[in-house]
Protein backbone atom coordinates (compact mmCIF):
# COMPACT_ATOMS: atom_id res chain seq x y z
CA UNK A 1 0.00 0.00 0.00
CA UNK A 2 3.00 2.25 -0.41
CA UNK A 3 1.64 4.37 -3.27
CA UNK A 4 3.87 7.27 -4.29
CA UNK A 5 1.02 9.69 -3.76
CA UNK A 6 0.18 8.51 -0.24
CA UNK A 7 0.73 11.96 1.26
CA UNK A 8 -1.57 13.59 -1.28
CA UNK A 9 -4.22 10.95 -0.66
CA UNK A 10 -3.94 11.48 3.06
CA UNK A 11 -4.14 15.26 2.60
CA UNK A 12 -7.29 14.87 0.51
CA UNK A 13 -8.87 12.57 3.09
CA UNK A 14 -8.09 14.87 5.99
CA UNK A 15 -9.45 17.91 4.20
CA UNK A 16 -12.64 16.33 2.87
CA UNK A 17 -13.81 13.24 4.69
CA UNK A 18 -13.05 14.23 8.25
CA UNK A 19 -15.06 17.43 7.98
CA UNK A 20 -18.22 15.37 8.32
CA UNK A 21 -17.20 12.08 9.94
CA UNK A 22 -15.41 11.24 13.19
CA UNK A 23 -11.74 10.36 13.02
CA UNK A 24 -11.35 8.12 16.10
CA UNK A 25 -13.27 5.32 17.76
CA UNK A 26 -13.82 7.60 20.76
CA UNK A 27 -15.43 10.20 18.49
CA UNK A 28 -17.64 7.58 16.87
CA UNK A 29 -18.70 6.34 20.30
CA UNK A 30 -19.59 9.84 21.49
CA UNK A 31 -21.76 10.44 18.45
CA UNK A 32 -23.41 7.01 18.79
CA UNK A 33 -24.22 7.89 22.40
CA UNK A 34 -26.05 11.00 21.16
CA UNK A 35 -28.05 9.04 18.59
CA UNK A 36 -28.99 5.77 20.26
CA UNK A 37 -31.43 5.23 23.15
CA UNK A 38 -29.97 3.94 26.42
CA UNK A 39 -30.94 0.31 25.79
CA UNK A 40 -29.24 -0.21 22.42
CA UNK A 41 -26.23 1.96 23.25
CA UNK A 42 -25.50 0.25 26.56
CA UNK A 43 -26.00 -3.16 24.97
CA UNK A 44 -23.31 -2.33 22.41
CA UNK A 45 -20.90 -0.36 24.59
CA UNK A 46 -21.25 -2.17 27.90
CA UNK A 47 -19.66 -5.21 29.48
CA UNK A 48 -20.50 -7.62 32.24
CA UNK A 49 -20.29 -7.02 35.99
CA UNK A 50 -18.23 -4.03 37.04
CA UNK A 51 -16.74 -3.93 33.51
CA UNK A 52 -13.20 -4.57 34.72
CA UNK A 53 -12.45 -6.84 31.78
CA UNK A 54 -13.97 -4.35 29.37
CA UNK A 55 -11.45 -1.79 30.61
CA UNK A 56 -8.48 -4.17 30.85
CA UNK A 57 -8.89 -5.16 27.19
CA UNK A 58 -7.84 -1.61 26.37
CA UNK A 59 -5.24 -1.00 29.09
CA UNK A 60 -3.45 -4.22 28.12
CA UNK A 61 -2.38 -2.58 24.86
CA UNK A 62 -0.84 0.36 26.75
CA UNK A 63 1.42 -2.08 28.62
CA UNK A 64 3.34 -2.72 25.40
CA UNK A 65 5.24 -0.10 23.43
CA UNK A 66 6.50 -0.28 19.86
CA UNK A 67 10.20 0.46 19.39
CA UNK A 68 10.44 1.82 15.82
CA UNK A 69 13.25 0.69 13.53
CA UNK A 70 14.78 3.17 11.11
CA UNK A 71 16.49 3.24 7.69
CA UNK A 72 14.93 -0.04 6.54
CA UNK A 73 13.39 1.05 3.19
CA UNK A 74 9.67 0.50 3.68
CA UNK A 75 8.70 1.69 0.22
CA UNK A 76 7.10 -1.57 -0.88
CA UNK A 77 4.78 -2.44 1.97
CA UNK A 78 2.02 -5.01 1.95
CA UNK A 79 -0.60 -5.73 4.57
CA UNK A 80 -1.82 -8.85 2.82
CA UNK A 81 -2.10 -12.20 4.59
CA UNK A 82 -3.36 -15.68 3.76
CA UNK A 83 -5.82 -17.54 5.97
CA UNK A 84 -7.13 -20.99 5.08
CA UNK A 85 -5.76 -20.62 1.54
CA UNK A 86 -7.62 -17.35 1.04
CA UNK A 87 -5.69 -14.16 0.26
CA UNK A 88 -6.85 -11.19 2.33
CA UNK A 89 -6.07 -7.52 1.87
CA UNK A 90 -5.24 -6.94 5.54
CA UNK A 91 -5.07 -8.86 8.84
CA UNK A 92 -8.27 -7.08 9.95
CA UNK A 93 -11.69 -8.72 10.12
CA UNK A 94 -15.13 -7.72 11.38
CA UNK A 95 -16.02 -9.77 14.45
CA UNK A 96 -19.39 -11.50 14.75
CA UNK A 97 -21.77 -9.02 16.33
CA UNK A 98 -25.41 -9.99 16.54
CA UNK A 99 -28.60 -7.98 16.24
CA UNK A 100 -26.99 -5.09 14.37
CA UNK A 101 -30.42 -3.61 13.62
CA UNK A 102 -30.33 -2.13 17.12
CA UNK A 103 -27.62 0.22 15.82
CA UNK A 104 -29.06 0.96 12.38
CA UNK A 105 -32.19 -0.25 10.53
CA UNK A 106 -30.13 -1.89 7.76
CA UNK A 107 -27.97 -3.70 10.30
CA UNK A 108 -25.75 -6.41 8.83
CA UNK A 109 -26.68 -5.49 5.25
CA UNK A 110 -24.99 -2.09 5.59
CA UNK A 111 -22.02 -3.70 7.34
CA UNK A 112 -21.76 -6.34 4.61
CA UNK A 113 -21.63 -3.76 1.84
CA UNK A 114 -18.90 -1.80 3.63
CA UNK A 115 -16.89 -4.97 4.30
CA UNK A 116 -17.22 -6.05 0.67
CA UNK A 117 -15.95 -2.73 -0.65
CA UNK A 118 -13.06 -2.65 1.84
CA UNK A 119 -12.02 -6.23 1.13
CA UNK A 120 -12.38 -7.04 4.82
CA UNK A 121 -13.96 -10.37 5.82
CA UNK A 122 -17.18 -10.23 7.80
CA UNK A 123 -18.03 -12.88 10.38
CA UNK A 124 -21.82 -13.15 10.46
CA UNK A 125 -23.47 -13.95 13.78
CA UNK A 126 -26.04 -16.68 14.36
CA UNK A 127 -28.22 -14.01 15.97
CA UNK A 128 -28.05 -11.59 13.05
CA UNK A 129 -30.99 -9.34 12.25
CA UNK A 130 -31.03 -10.60 8.64
CA UNK A 131 -30.77 -14.17 7.38
CA UNK A 132 -27.30 -15.41 6.51
CA UNK A 133 -28.38 -16.05 2.92
CA UNK A 134 -29.52 -12.43 2.43
CA UNK A 135 -26.23 -11.15 3.85
CA UNK A 136 -24.35 -13.49 1.51
CA UNK A 137 -26.25 -12.07 -1.47
CA UNK A 138 -25.11 -8.58 -0.51
CA UNK A 139 -21.49 -9.70 -0.18
CA UNK A 140 -21.29 -11.54 -3.49
CA UNK A 141 -17.84 -13.11 -3.78
CA UNK A 142 -16.42 -11.17 -0.82
CA UNK A 143 -14.92 -13.28 1.99
CA UNK A 144 -17.21 -14.13 4.89
CA UNK A 145 -17.33 -16.58 7.79
CA UNK A 146 -20.29 -17.79 9.83
CA UNK A 147 -20.28 -17.70 13.62
CA UNK A 148 -22.23 -20.50 15.28
CA UNK A 149 -23.91 -20.35 18.66
CA UNK A 150 -24.23 -23.99 19.65
CA UNK A 151 -27.77 -25.24 20.13
CA UNK A 152 -28.97 -27.78 22.65
CA UNK A 153 -30.78 -29.23 19.66
CA UNK A 154 -27.78 -30.54 17.71
CA UNK A 155 -29.75 -30.78 14.50
CA UNK A 156 -30.36 -27.03 14.57
CA UNK A 157 -26.61 -26.48 14.79
CA UNK A 158 -26.08 -28.87 11.90
CA UNK A 159 -28.70 -27.08 9.83
CA UNK A 160 -27.11 -23.68 10.44
CA UNK A 161 -23.68 -24.92 9.41
CA UNK A 162 -24.97 -26.58 6.24
CA UNK A 163 -26.87 -23.43 5.29
CA UNK A 164 -23.73 -21.35 5.79
CA UNK A 165 -21.65 -23.63 3.59
CA UNK A 166 -24.33 -23.58 0.88
CA UNK A 167 -24.42 -19.77 1.03
CA UNK A 168 -20.70 -19.41 0.34
CA UNK A 169 -19.32 -18.85 3.81
CA UNK A 170 -15.74 -20.10 3.97
CA UNK A 171 -15.25 -20.93 7.67
CA UNK A 172 -17.29 -21.77 10.76
CA UNK A 173 -16.57 -19.95 14.03
CA UNK A 174 -17.91 -21.80 17.06
CA UNK A 175 -18.28 -19.43 20.00
CA UNK A 176 -17.51 -21.39 23.17
CA UNK A 177 -17.71 -18.76 25.94
CA UNK A 178 -21.49 -18.29 26.00
CA UNK A 179 -22.59 -21.42 27.82
CA UNK A 180 -24.28 -18.98 30.23
CA UNK A 181 -25.27 -15.36 29.76
CA UNK A 182 -22.86 -12.78 31.21
CA UNK A 183 -24.17 -10.66 34.08
CA UNK A 184 -24.75 -7.32 32.32
CA UNK A 185 -25.75 -4.65 34.79
CA UNK A 186 -26.48 -2.03 32.15
CA UNK A 187 -29.03 -4.28 30.44
CA UNK A 188 -30.68 -5.06 33.76
CA UNK A 189 -30.96 -1.38 34.59
CA UNK A 190 -32.47 -0.63 31.20
CA UNK A 191 -34.67 -3.71 31.17
CA UNK A 192 -33.37 -4.28 27.66
CA UNK A 193 -33.12 -7.50 25.64
CA UNK A 194 -32.90 -7.18 21.84
CA UNK A 195 -33.39 -10.93 21.53
CA UNK A 196 -36.71 -10.65 23.38
CA UNK A 197 -37.63 -7.94 20.87
CA UNK A 198 -36.96 -10.39 18.04
CA UNK A 199 -33.91 -8.52 16.69
CA UNK A 200 -31.68 -11.60 16.48
CA UNK A 201 -33.99 -14.33 15.22
CA UNK A 202 -33.61 -14.02 11.43
CA UNK A 203 -31.52 -17.20 11.04
CA UNK A 204 -33.83 -19.13 13.35
CA UNK A 205 -37.17 -18.13 11.86
CA UNK A 206 -35.83 -19.17 8.45
CA UNK A 207 -34.34 -22.45 9.67
CA UNK A 208 -36.35 -25.50 8.60
CA UNK A 209 -35.17 -27.68 11.48
CA UNK A 210 -35.94 -25.19 14.23
CA UNK A 211 -39.30 -24.32 12.69
CA UNK A 212 -40.17 -28.01 12.49
CA UNK A 213 -39.97 -28.11 16.28
CA UNK A 214 -42.80 -25.56 16.62
CA UNK A 215 -46.53 -26.15 16.44
CA UNK A 216 -46.87 -22.63 15.08
CA UNK A 217 -44.10 -20.46 13.63
CA UNK A 218 -44.59 -17.07 15.24
CA UNK A 219 -42.01 -14.53 16.36
CA UNK A 220 -42.86 -15.18 20.00
CA UNK A 221 -42.54 -18.96 19.65
CA UNK A 222 -39.24 -18.67 17.77
CA UNK A 223 -37.75 -16.41 20.45
CA UNK A 224 -38.78 -18.85 23.17
CA UNK A 225 -37.23 -21.74 21.22
CA UNK A 226 -34.01 -19.75 20.82
CA UNK A 227 -33.85 -19.11 24.56
CA UNK A 228 -34.36 -22.83 25.23
CA UNK A 229 -31.44 -23.73 23.00
CA UNK A 230 -28.86 -20.97 23.00
CA UNK A 231 -27.30 -21.50 26.45
CA UNK A 232 -25.49 -24.81 26.52
CA UNK A 233 -23.46 -25.67 29.65
CA UNK A 234 -22.97 -29.24 28.39
CA UNK A 235 -20.83 -28.10 25.41
CA UNK A 236 -17.48 -29.95 25.40
CA UNK A 237 -14.57 -30.83 23.15
CA UNK A 238 -16.23 -34.02 21.93
CA UNK A 239 -18.84 -31.88 20.18
CA UNK A 240 -16.18 -30.77 17.70
CA UNK A 241 -16.37 -34.21 16.09
CA UNK A 242 -20.11 -33.79 15.47
CA UNK A 243 -19.52 -30.36 13.96
CA UNK A 244 -16.80 -31.78 11.74
CA UNK A 245 -19.26 -34.32 10.36
CA UNK A 246 -21.54 -31.52 9.18
CA UNK A 247 -19.13 -29.48 7.09
CA UNK A 248 -15.93 -29.51 5.09
CA UNK A 249 -15.19 -25.89 6.07
CA UNK A 250 -12.42 -24.89 8.51
CA UNK A 251 -13.68 -24.76 12.10
CA UNK A 252 -12.39 -22.14 14.54
CA UNK A 253 -13.22 -21.87 18.24
CA UNK A 254 -13.79 -18.39 19.62
CA UNK A 255 -13.39 -17.61 23.31
CA UNK A 256 -10.07 -19.29 24.14
CA UNK A 257 -8.02 -17.63 26.92
CA UNK A 258 -6.09 -20.47 28.59
CA UNK A 259 -3.07 -22.12 26.92
CA UNK A 260 -4.30 -25.56 27.99
CA UNK A 261 -7.54 -24.96 26.07
CA UNK A 262 -5.46 -23.91 23.06
CA UNK A 263 -3.54 -27.18 23.36
CA UNK A 264 -6.82 -29.12 23.48
CA UNK A 265 -8.09 -27.25 20.44
CA UNK A 266 -5.10 -28.46 18.47
CA UNK A 267 -5.50 -32.00 19.80
CA UNK A 268 -9.18 -32.12 18.83
CA UNK A 269 -8.44 -31.01 15.29
CA UNK A 270 -9.73 -27.46 15.41
CA UNK A 271 -8.49 -25.41 12.45
CA UNK A 272 -8.08 -22.08 14.22
CA UNK A 273 -8.37 -20.25 17.54
CA UNK A 274 -9.81 -16.83 18.32
CA UNK A 275 -8.44 -15.45 21.57
CA UNK A 276 -11.46 -13.60 22.91
CA UNK A 277 -13.27 -12.74 26.12
CA UNK A 278 -16.35 -11.64 24.19
CA UNK A 279 -15.31 -8.02 24.46
CA UNK A 280 -15.63 -8.14 28.23
CA UNK A 281 -19.30 -9.08 27.91
CA UNK A 282 -19.18 -12.52 29.53
CA UNK A 283 -16.97 -13.12 32.60
CA UNK A 284 -15.95 -9.95 34.37
CA UNK A 285 -12.53 -10.13 35.95
CA UNK A 286 -11.27 -12.38 33.16
CA UNK A 287 -7.80 -11.95 31.69
CA UNK A 288 -7.54 -9.47 28.81
CA UNK A 289 -7.04 -11.00 25.40
CA UNK A 290 -3.67 -9.35 24.73
CA UNK A 291 -2.36 -10.66 28.05
CA UNK A 292 -3.59 -14.16 27.17
CA UNK A 293 -2.22 -14.13 23.63
CA UNK A 294 1.54 -14.82 24.05
CA UNK A 295 1.10 -18.03 26.06
CA UNK A 296 -1.50 -19.31 23.62
CA UNK A 297 0.65 -18.48 20.62
CA UNK A 298 3.55 -20.33 22.24
CA UNK A 299 1.48 -23.47 22.80
CA UNK A 300 0.00 -23.42 19.30
CA UNK A 301 3.46 -22.84 17.80
CA UNK A 302 2.15 -22.05 14.35
CA UNK A 303 0.22 -25.32 13.95
CA UNK A 304 -3.04 -23.43 13.33
CA UNK A 305 -3.91 -19.73 12.95
CA UNK A 306 -4.47 -17.68 16.09
CA UNK A 307 -6.70 -14.61 15.86
CA UNK A 308 -7.50 -12.02 18.54
CA UNK A 309 -10.44 -9.79 19.30
CA UNK A 310 -11.56 -7.60 22.21
CA UNK A 311 -9.93 -4.21 22.69
CA UNK A 312 -8.47 -3.53 19.23
CA UNK A 313 -8.99 0.13 18.37
CA UNK A 314 -6.02 1.46 16.37
CA UNK A 315 -3.44 0.47 13.80
CA UNK A 316 -0.82 0.36 16.54
CA UNK A 317 -3.04 -2.12 18.41
CA UNK A 318 -3.05 -4.35 15.34
CA UNK A 319 0.75 -4.19 15.14
CA UNK A 320 1.08 -5.12 18.82
CA UNK A 321 -1.34 -8.05 18.58
CA UNK A 322 0.39 -9.51 15.54
CA UNK A 323 3.84 -8.96 17.05
CA UNK A 324 2.71 -10.95 20.09
CA UNK A 325 1.54 -13.90 18.04
CA UNK A 326 -1.78 -13.22 16.34
CA UNK A 327 -2.21 -13.97 12.65
CA UNK A 328 -5.09 -11.51 12.38
CA UNK A 329 -7.40 -9.40 14.54
CA UNK A 330 -11.11 -8.68 14.71
CA UNK A 331 -12.93 -5.49 15.66
CA UNK A 332 -16.44 -5.26 17.06
CA UNK A 333 -17.60 -2.13 18.85
CA UNK A 334 -15.72 0.31 16.57
CA UNK A 335 -17.66 -0.64 13.47
CA UNK A 336 -20.93 -0.82 15.44
CA UNK A 337 -20.45 2.79 16.52
CA UNK A 338 -19.78 3.70 12.89
CA UNK A 339 -22.89 1.81 11.81
CA UNK A 340 -25.01 3.64 14.39
CA UNK A 341 -23.80 7.07 13.31
CA UNK A 342 -23.64 6.76 9.52
CA UNK A 343 -24.74 3.30 8.40
CA UNK A 344 -22.68 1.76 5.61
CA UNK A 345 -20.67 4.96 5.25
CA UNK A 346 -19.79 4.84 8.95
CA UNK A 347 -18.56 1.25 8.83
CA UNK A 348 -16.55 2.05 5.72
CA UNK A 349 -14.96 5.07 7.39
CA UNK A 350 -14.01 3.11 10.51
CA UNK A 351 -12.36 0.45 8.35
CA UNK A 352 -10.62 3.02 6.15
CA UNK A 353 -9.16 4.77 9.19
CA UNK A 354 -7.96 1.54 10.81
CA UNK A 355 -6.39 0.24 7.59
CA UNK A 356 -4.55 3.53 7.01
CA UNK A 357 -3.42 3.60 10.64
CA UNK A 358 -2.06 0.09 10.27
CA UNK A 359 -0.17 1.05 7.13
CA UNK A 360 1.42 4.02 8.88
CA UNK A 361 2.22 2.00 12.01
CA UNK A 362 3.89 -0.72 9.96
CA UNK A 363 5.99 1.78 8.04
CA UNK A 364 7.08 3.69 11.13
CA UNK A 365 7.95 0.46 12.92
CA UNK A 366 10.25 -0.40 10.03
CA UNK A 367 8.13 -3.26 8.71
CA UNK A 368 7.38 -4.07 5.08
CA UNK A 369 4.91 -6.87 5.72
CA UNK A 370 2.77 -8.45 8.39
CA UNK A 371 5.32 -11.26 8.54
CA UNK A 372 7.92 -8.71 9.71
CA UNK A 373 5.94 -7.94 12.86
CA UNK A 374 7.30 -9.83 15.85
CA UNK A 375 8.11 -9.29 19.51
CA UNK A 376 11.52 -7.80 18.68
CA UNK A 377 9.80 -4.46 17.94
CA UNK A 378 8.02 -4.38 21.32
CA UNK A 379 8.99 -3.67 24.90
CA UNK A 380 6.89 -4.29 27.99
CA UNK A 381 6.13 -1.00 29.71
Amino acid sequence: MAETNKESLLFTRVNKDTQSLPVSVEDWERQAREILPDGPFDYIAGGSGAEETLASNRTAFSKWAIVPRMMRDVTNRTMGITLFNQSLRTPIMLAPVGMQAIAHPEGELATARAAREAGVPLVVSTVSAHPMERIAEVMGDAPRWFQLYWSNDREVSASMVKRAEAAGYSAIVLTVDTIMLGWKRRDFRNGYSPLREGKGMANYITDPVLCSRLTEVTAENVVEEILKNIYHPALNWNDIAFLREQTSLPILVKGILHPDDARLAVEYGVDGIIVSNHGGRQMDGAISTLEALPAIAKVVAGKIPVLLDSGVRTGADVVKAIALGANAVMIGRPFLFGLAVAGEKGVASVLDTLIHELDVAMALSGSNSVADLNESILVRV
